[in-house]
């Protein structure tokens, strides 16, 4: 399988209180480093922030963005309210699953199908 091309798209909705990532190919330290501090920036504004990721084109992780990936999550366990995971396959799904203790987050699983009933979903209350 060949690698697919590298990208990071972040976007910030209602005034950044929902946040949303996708990640085309593996996901890297620096990518981390673009993500964080727009989430942090939400969470200093509104307490907590809501999260859509998009893994449909998402391959895993290099090392180094697997262990800032790990750090984010022990530094941001209350930070998240919501968290959508978007995607196709089904180990993506079981990964809305895997993050479950990791966070205090209520977390959906999504198809890509589905991407506007996830943000439908991060809207609600907002």
């Amino acid at each position: 399988m060949a690698t697919k091309t590298h990208d990071l798209q972040v976007q910030k909705r209602a005034d950044g209180k929902i946040v949303e990532v996708k990640v085309c190919g593996k996901l890297t330290q620096a990518d981390c480093e673009k993500f964080i501090p727009i989430i942090d920036e939400g969470v200093a504004r509104f307490g907590q922030v809501r999260l859509l990721f998009d893994c449909a084109d998402f391959e895993g992780w290099t090392l180094d963005g697997l262990l800032e990936d790990a750090k984010f999550g022990l530094h941001h366990y209350n930070a998240i309210f919501r968290m959508a995971i978007v995607g196709n396959k089904a180990w993506e799904r079981a990964m809305a699953t895997f993050c479950k203790p990791f966070t205090k987050a209520d977390v959906n699983y999504y198809d890509v199908s589905e991407i506007e009933l996830a943000r439908a979903w991060l809207r609600e209350g907002t």
